[in-house]
């Protein structure tokens, strides 16, 4: 087992913050005066052409296993790179909309888990409402 795993799988380093990346990006930023080229909906369009550079790599591969073995290390790296940029390009988004983007995410699962409970949703990719038995009085025949 590498320093990047325990006994659930991947962990990601710990000594980064989303507040760190967005401290470093911001003064990146700021030394080239392109926060003026940065408002939030092209922060947003620049995000949706990085995606599609992600989206990219995976195009022709077919199905991709967990820790993507079948992956060169220039892949690797290459697919490292991207998720970077669309990281990059999320964590100047929610700065240049004042969204506090670690709380947003907390906030989103908790939303989730009540979205999605457990006893509903567990095994089942199905949307949420075709798991429930109250939606429109009518019974739940998911299960069945």
């Amino acid at each position: 087992m590498n320093n990047k795993e325990n006994e659930t799988g991947y962990k990601f380093s710990s000594d980064q913050t989303l507040e760190k990346i967005r401290e470093i990006q911001a003064v990146f930023c700021r030394e080239r005066d392109w926060d003026q080229f940065h408002p939030p909906r092209d922060v947003l369009f620049d995000m949706v052409g990085e995606v599609g550079e992600l989206a990219e790599i995976f195009r022709y591969k077919g199905h991709v296993e967990v820790g993507l073995p079948e992956f060169s290390q220039e892949e690797r790296d290459h697919v490292g790179q991207e998720m970077s940029d669309v990281l990059l390009s999320l964590v100047r988004l929610a700065e240049r909309c004042h969204i506090d983007l670690p709380t947003a995410v907390l906030q989103k699962f908790q939303l989730n888990r009540e979205k999605y409970p457990v006893h509903r949703a567990y095994g089942k990719i199905n949307k949420p409402t075709e798991n429930t038995a109250e939606k429109d009085g009518k019974t739940d025949t998911t299960d069945k």
